[in-house]
Order: C-alpha cells, then sequence, then structure tokens
C-alpha cells in the first residue's frame, strides 16, 4: 500500500514540477489547477513531515505507540 502512495506522490510531483518548468520556459502562467495541485502536494509534504517528525521525538524520549 506504500508503494502505490509512494508511486502516486511522485507522479503528481513530476507532473507538477515539469508542468511549472514548461510553463516558465514558455514565458507563461501556469493555469490555476497546476498551482493547486502544487500548494496541496505542499502542505501535504509539510503536515507529514511534521507528524513523522513528531513521532520519531516522541518515540525517542521514551513514549510508545502500539502500531
Amino acid at each position: 500500500m506504500f508503494e502505490i502512495a509512494a508511486f502516486t506522490y511522485g507522479v503528481l510531483a513530476s507532473f507538477v514540477l515539469a508542468s511549472i518548468t514548461s510553463n516558465k520556459r514558455a514565458n507563461r502562467d501556469n493555469p490555476r489547477i497546476v498551482t493547486l495541485f502544487g500548494w496541496g502536494l505542499m502542505a501535504f509534504s509539510l503536515t507529514l513531515s511534521l507528524l513523522l517528525s513528531g513521532w520519531v521525538l516522541y518515540s525517542t524520549v521514551g513514549g510508545g505507540f502500539a502500531l
């Protein structure tokens, strides 16, 4: 299941970055949907990194999660 999520995230991130680069080279504005997907991916990445950092910190301090 993790592999599918990582693959989907990678494909979306590659598409957004390729679209932004192509539009910048052609001196065009980005479509609104590309901008929204970019912001969504950035928010998802930030949220996931904060949650995982908190989990690592909690585990290091001595807490435990029942996974």
